[in-house]
């Protein structure tokens, strides 16, 4: 089965040109602007799909946009007749999108968060560039990974790629030290700190990372931007952010061709923040590196460096 194509993630950011202009000259990637009643907005284009920037006040995305990734738009010649093959409610039928083209919006809460359009795609050429291949994956605060792939596997046509479970486990160990009774090791029993279940399905040249959080008994911590990521971080990030806005688009990783230091690297080089500044463990064995939210307004991103299978 061929996966759908996904057309365009759209980016809630304080500046779009600016965001812009910083995948233009530090990604290399290249731009074309679209219209939208009457503006523009600026798309960049990331393997075979593109990044469109928006203003949180953008008549396109509805009230209560935030910063970050907003919505994901799924390739349809046909909006309406995919919708209803589908069998998802829609939101107020028909409109124009992007350059004109017509869309439909899928409901959020039948979709399992993830805010999602039907439209065309936006006709750019496949980009790369020696940063970026491509957008490897979407990240989605998930509450029921089940639920998800019904929707995106069943309904909506895309392909299911693989599946883990990540787990952090702390041990304690006690080292009694005597000059009499000599020396006395103690361990006490494992504790789970952190646990996600984390299922992949591919959409177009990309993959759903849905990640659900299976330790909900586990105080989640307090955010940090400023130090590299654990297990039990990012599930607590995880539940965080379904706690404050529920299930829904996270986060937006790009792979790279280089190691992930020598990314980060050129990030940093170019004047931007870094939260990693080396590659730690990620899903398929993966190597990542996550960007500063500040870096584009808002967005968190990070690179992946994996091998294909």
């Amino acid at each position: 089965m061929t996966a759908p194509d996904l057309s365009y993630v759209a980016l809630v950011v304080d500046e779009p040109e600016t965001s812009a202009a910083i995948f233009e000259k530090d990604f290399g990637l290249p731009r074309e602007d679209f219209s939208c009643g009457d503006r523009n907005v600026p798309a960049i284009s990331v393997g075979r799909s593109a990044l469109a920037f928006f203003r949180a006040d953008d008549p396109l995305l509805g009230a209560d946009a935030r910063k970050g990734v907003h919505h994901l738009a799924i390739g349809s010649d046909d909006p309406a007749a995919a919708a209803a093959a589908s069998g998802i409610a829609t939101v107020n039928g028909v409109s124009d999108g992007l350059g004109g083209r017509p869309q439909i919006e899928l409901s959020r809460d039948a979709t399992c968060g993830v805010r999602t359009r039907l439209t065309p795609t936006l006709g750019l050429a496949p980009a790369s560039s020696d940063l970026v291949e491509r957008i490897d994956h979407l990240g989605v605060a998930s509450a029921d990974n089940q639920a998800a792939k019904n929707v995106f596997i069943e309904k909506l046509g895309c392909v299911y790629e693989s599946q883990q479970t990540d787990s952090e486990v702390e041990t304690i160990s006690e080292n009694f030290t005597s000059d009499t009774y000599n020396y006395i090791f103690h361990t006490r029993p494992s504790q789970l700190i952190g646990s996600m279940r984390v299922t992949f399905i591919t959409v177009g040249d990309t993959e759903f990372e849905f990640i659900q959080d299976l330790t909900s008994d586990v105080q989640a911590d307090e955010a940090r931007h400023d130090a590299a990521g654990t297990t039990r971080g990012d599930r607590s990030a995880i539940a965080r952010y379904i706690a404050g806005r529920g299930a829904g688009l996270h986060h937006i990783a790009f792979k790279t061709p280089n190691t992930i230091e020598d990314s980060l690297a050129r990030i940093k080089a170019a004047g931007h923040r870094t939260i990693d500044t080396v590659g730690r463990p990620g899903s398929r064995r993966a190597q990542i590196g996550f960007m500063h939210p500040t870096m584009i307004g808002g967005v968190l991103m990070h690179f992946v460096q994996r091998e294909e299978i």
